[in-house]
């Protein structure tokens, strides 16, 4: 199938061949033309307008074509949907759709500023939004002050790194890598990407790329969060820590992120685990 729009594409009009190659059409073609040979060019050449007015796929009242896609094809993705808010808000200059909506138009508009390629912006579009997809599946709760985009691919390349491989050798690199983590958890349980390939002396992307290899069950993020939450309970059963502080100590940016993971890795909230643990002692003194 084939898909026509106007030339110099940014924000919707590389989001939409993206969505369209990854949820519809992975065989669709795409082609950029002057705005005012679009829709003779379509009808030439059989191709599916889209993003211009008086066409179906298009801009609808304070939603842009993406959201219109989605609609049509009842793509029921919420990951999807938080994109939407995001890209909606750049196409439209409503940044206050989303925070990120004014860091995605700025990216767009210097890559447009940088190229006059269409299919160059094109290709550097869908890796972008790639990029984007993956964070509002698995990383949109994240601060960058917790993990950051780095430090969480590096987490989730790690968990992987744990998995389907319990036979294999583990190389040297892989063991100097749980010292490094270690010492995280005795400080201040934060890693980057930079930082450990720089100690390891490995390229940050095959680092990334084998991570997934030598440990054990567990996404890296899932992997360090554990290790959090355990740090933490060792601290609420021999400190007299606030759970704020504790919060701090073991790598959370805020509290509230800490009682949801530490409700999910134990299932109870840390102020209840605390007030058990604090009757507990109170039960044996007495």
């Amino acid at each position: 199938m084939k898909w026509i729009t106007r030339e110099r594409p940014k924000i919707d009009r590389i989001a939409c061949p993206w969505l369209i190659k990854r949820f519809i059409d992975v065989e669709a073609e795409f082609i950029y033309v002057p705005f005012s040979e679009v829709i003779t060019k379509a009808k030439e050449l059989g191709a599916i307008p889209f993003d211009l007015p008086g066409v179906e796929y298009t801009h609808y009242e304070d939603q842009c074509t993406f959201d219109y896609f989605i609609k049509k094809h009842q793509l029921k993705d919420e990951a999807l949907n938080r994109m939407a808010a995001i890209i909606r808000g750049a196409d439209t200059d409503r940044h206050d759709f989303a925070p990120q909506s004014a860091g995605l138009e700025a990216i767009f508009s210097g890559l447009a500023y940088n190229s006059t390629d269409d299919m160059e912006l094109l290709a550097f579009g869908m890796r972008i939004y790639d990029g984007m997809y993956s964070w509002a599946q698995y990383l949109y709760y994240e601060k960058h002050s917790q993990t950051g985009t780095v430090e969480q691919m590096l987490l989730e390349v790690f968990t992987k790194y744990l998995q389907d491989n319990k036979g294999k050798k583990a190389p040297a690199w892989a063991k100097e890598l749980k010292e490094m983590i270690q010492d995280q958890i005795d400080t201040n349980m934060s890693l980057s990407l930079q930082q450990v390939s720089n100690e390891l002396e490995i390229n940050p992307a095959y680092l990334s790329r084998e991570f997934s290899k030598y440990f054990d069950n567990l996404s890296f993020g899932d992997y360090i969060r554990k290790l959090r939450i355990d740090k933490a309970i060792i601290l609420i059963e021999t400190t007299d820590y606030s759970l704020t502080d504790i919060a701090y100590l073991t790598g959370f940016s805020d509290q509230s992120h800490f009682n949801r993971i530490f409700k999910k890795q134990t299932g109870q909230n840390p102020s209840f685990y605390k007030k058990s643990i604090l009757k507990s002692k109170k039960d044996t003194s007495s």
